[in-house]
């Protein structure tokens, strides 16, 4: 493997990604598999937003190459919504549009890590945060949370002066996991102390929040770090647009710059006509995440009920996003239908999907274990089936 460069040797590939694309192979060979594995919502993009999009083809805005960092229209709607949802004020000049959330967290990692640099990310984590940063040649640390702490930091977790990122994802994905205003109080109140920790605000997820919990945002609750924050945000998640590919994020101007310089120099702009779709999306009606909310929140419930009567799991109640994580510690050592003595959470989801055809991703590659990330963004038909497919299993354990 000598041709392969040596820092492609130390990530490995998504887990999420490939139990999503083995779920498809069994369907595709006649299984009957109900997969909740893919983080994205089983809703449709909004008609409005399609129609937008069909409009930007018919006028031929979307035959040509656009700035490489996003229209001046998405650029003045990501704009108008950070101020309005967030009352966060950034110019044109520090918004950037990229290829979805994730291209943009790599271009800022990129832009701002050397060799060795440490970033701080809370565990358990997105799958692709670690792997990014050791792609920009950043050193990832993580600290770990537990059940016990809801999955959240506490400030004392913090206290490390060598950092220069900390990854900040609320609400989470994997856990679902997010910050009350007091919970991320305490934590900004430590960031401000070290001036030369910059902190990477994820908030894909911002939208998806249930029970009246209220989102706030790093430099929305602490205008001390306003200067020192990177505020990433898309369209994927609430928009039910993850296949349109539309990230974008609000922070320093020299930051913004250099990420605009690495694009020019990779994937240059985001699709057009996606651009154009994601201008309505934010400028248009917003009423329909509210009704989806309310399935979501259904959804949740259900999961938690029925995975907490499941034999030797136990599965908190997140205050977000769309995704459960139980713990699996409690089967651990019991033997499945095939004969497998159950060691790791791989090996649940393993025996899981053979006996039941339920297509979970095991909790090791988010960073704790053993436990497994179910996605609740299914038909409710589904995801009850798929519970009850799960309470048998675990029933069927020797």
């Amino acid at each position: 493997m000598a041709f392969i460069a040596d820092q492609i040797m130390r990530i490995k590939p998504s887990a999420t990604i490939a139990v999503t694309d083995k779920a498809r192979a069994l369907k595709l060979a006649g299984r009957d598999v109900i997969g909740l594995g893919a983080g994205e919502p089983d809703f449709d993009t909004p008609d409005n937003i399609k129609e937008a999009a069909i409009k930007a083809i018919r006028d031929g805005k979307s035959s040509k190459y656009t700035a490489v960092d996003g229209i001046a229209e998405l650029k003045a709607a990501v704009s108008s919504k950070f101020k309005r949802e967030n009352q966060l004020d950034y110019k044109p000049s520090q918004i950037i549009i990229g290829t979805g959330g994730k291209q943009v967290l790599y271009n800022a990692l990129v832009a701002t890590l050397n060799p060795g640099d440490e970033v701080i990310i809370p565990a358990p984590y997105w799958v692709s945060y670690p792997d990014m940063v050791l792609l920009a040649g950043g050193t990832p640390v993580e600290v770990v949370t537990t059940m016990a702490s809801g999955y959240k930091m506490k400030p004392d977790d913090l206290e490390r002066a060598k950092t220069k990122w900390i990854i900040f994802n609320s609400p989470s994905n994997p856990t679902g996991a997010a910050y009350t205003r007091a919970e991320l109080k305490a934590v900004t109140d430590v960031l401000v102390r070290y001036p030369h920790v910059h902190v990477m605000a994820d908030d894909m997820y911002e939208h998806l929040v249930y029970d009246d919990f209220q989102f706030y945002s790093p430099a929305q609750l602490e205008p001390r770090l306003y200067e020192r924050t990177l505020t990433v945000n898309g369209c994927s998640k609430a928009y039910c647009m993850t296949g349109w590919r539309i990230g974008y994020a609000g922070g320093p101007e020299i930051l913004i710059k250099t990420m605009a310089m690495i694009q020019s120099q990779s994937t240059s702009n985001p699709t057009a006509v996606a651009q154009w779709a994601a201008v309505e999306a934010l400028n248009g009606p917003q009423d329909f995440i509210a009704k989806h909310n309310k399935i979501f929140k259904e959804r949740r419930d259900l999961c938690v009920s029925m995975l907490n009567q499941a034999r030797g799991l136990q599965c908190p109640k997140p205050e977000g996003a769309f995704y459960v994580y139980p713990s699996c510690a409690g089967t651990m050592g019991k033997t499945a239908p095939t004969g497998k003595k159950l060691a790791t959470d791989e090996d649940f989801v393993t025996e899981l999907l053979e006996a039941e055809g339920v297509a979970v991703v095991q909790g090791t590659p988010f960073g704790v274990g053993p436990a497994f990330r179910i996605s609740y963004a299914t038909a409710t038909s589904a995801l009850e089936e798929a519970c009850t497919r799960i309470q048998r299993f675990c029933g069927n354990l020797q």
